[in-house]
């Protein structure tokens, strides 16, 4: 895996525990959301020296982001910065509250919709599928590693994704395009969220 630093966008409880396997990983990360730097104080401070807080545009200049914003503040937490050529982990359900109903798409996926939102960024679909108290715990279970799903269209985004994963202790199952794979894991309509499987060696 070639990134040492991970930018995260939107520090909910999705991208604190992403944050923390990270961290646990021996991965650098920085962490920003739309109140800015000063607001992640705590936080930074319990994930200790590897972590650090910064504005959304410095997270969006490391090699590889992830973002678990909420989807009515995705789009505006995205425009304006420079996504050419990086890998951006799309996390976010396209979730509308209260009464979590799925978001207006165009006919299309959130993760298809995402590509419009950041312009030359190769997304691929991870991590949205797991509850953030499953996300937190140890990958490690039952003599195997916990799943994550993964799609996209760019196989090099892919293979970097999966291996960070792997790093984290997390094993991956690839769906394929994020035509197909997104609708699968896409919250709320797709049969794969919430669903907490292990894989054996």
């Amino acid at each position: 895996m070639k990134t040492e630093t991970v930018g995260i966008i939107g520090a909910g409880a999705i991208g604190q525990a992403f944050a923390r396997q990270l961290v646990n990983a021996g991965l650098n990360v920085i962490l920003s959301n739309s109140r800015g730097p000063d607001s992640l104080a705590e936080v930074v401070n319990a994930l200790g020296d590897r972590a650090r807080a910064g504005t959304v545009q410095q997270a969006a200049e490391a090699g590889i982001v992830f973002v678990s914003t909420n989807w009515s503040s995705t789009e505006a937490a995205l425009s304006g910065l420079n996504w050419s050529g990086r890998i951006l982990i799309d996390a976010t359900n396209p979730v509308i509250l209260p009464g979590f109903t799925l978001a207006e798409l165009g006919g299309k996926n959130s993760s298809q919709v995402m590509t419009q939102w950041a312009p030359g960024a190769r997304v691929v679909k991870a991590f949205n599928t797991l509850l953030a108290s499953v996300l937190a715990q140890d990958p490690a279970q039952a003599g195997g590693r916990r799943v994550v799903f993964i799609s996209g269209d760019d196989a090099g985004a892919k293979s970097e994704v999966e291996a960070l994963a792997a790093r984290m202790g997390f094993a991956t199952i690839d769906l394929g395009s994020l035509e197909t794979g997104g609708h699968l894991q896409q919250f709320p309509g797709g049969p794969l969220p919430a669903l907490n499987l292990v894989k054996l060696a």
